[in-house]
């Protein structure tokens, strides 16, 4: 509603509009707002197109097809996220709702579902702003983002880290997570994905890569294409980084 909507942009303006991480929540709910209305105007114009008050357009005749068969209608997955059903497509919805809802109405939170944005890569990119602003000398062009595997779950987080975000909600494809020596190992038979502990990711100035660490691409879904490549993670191995790469 229109209501919730200023409150909201009331509130944007009072938590500091110019922070890099703000400017970035700003973006996010707007982009969140264009779905919640497309999704809002699909549902009343069916319904009234249902009971015969307006005329059964093309567009609303697929949205009714997807939805008795379980699909995202066509219109609806061009303005959001792929997913590869309706009922996960909408828990999703609901799920990054309440995220941006608590992150402007509560406070930052001290752990992030970085996959529940959709442009994570712009979360990153702030996170090294604030980082970079933080630290007098530093430039942008030469901070790296670097990363760091805790021993936690999401529930063990109380408070954010000292420097940089956590974040959660990332699985390995391909290996294994070995949690009290914190490195890859090889996959659990029958399992093809294992969750990941929080990760805390932050920046550095000019900091050279270790070699014996596997550089991990980080994908938004399980489809791994550059169209959802978000970044790269640094995992300790004792083998050899292209082992992991034949992995897959």
């Amino acid at each position: 509603p229109l209501v919730f909507y200023l409150q909201v942009k009331e509130k944007l303006k009072s938590i500091g509009p110019f922070r890099p991480m703000n400017i970035f929540l700003r973006q996010e709910i707007e982009q969140m707002q264009r779905v919640i209305s497309l999704v809002r105007n699909t549902l009343t114009d069916l319904k009234l197109a249902i009971d015969g008050t307006i005329v059964m357009s093309e567009n609303l005749r697929d949205a009714l097809d997807c939805m008795y068969d379980g699909r995202i209608p066509a219109s609806w997955k061009k303005a959001s996220w792929a997913s590869s059903t309706l009922g996960f497509w909408f828990t999703e919805l609901l799920e990054r709702n309440h995220q941006f809802y608590k992150w402007i109405f509560e406070s930052q939170p001290n752990c992030f579902w970085m996959t529940g944005f959709f442009n994570p890569q712009g979360f990153l990119t702030a996170m090294r702003q604030e980082i970079t602003r933080a630290n007098k000398g530093w430039a942008l062009d030469s901070v790296v983002l670097c990363s760091e595997v805790t021993k936690w779950m999401k529930d063990d987080i109380t408070s954010p880290p000292l420097e940089g975000v956590y974040v959660y909600g990332l699985y390995l494809e391909g290996a294994g997570w070995d949690r009290r020596n914190m490195r890859l190992t090889e996959s659990k038979p029958k399992m093809l994905f294992e969750m990941m502990p929080v990760i805390r990711l932050y920046a550095e100035n000019n900091t050279s890569k270790d070699p014996r660490l596997y550089s991990c691409p980080v994908y938004k879904k399980t489809i791994r294409t550059d169209m959802n490549y978000i970044a790269a993670v640094d995992l300790k191995t004792l083998q050899p980084p292209e082992h992991w790469v034949l992995r897959g």
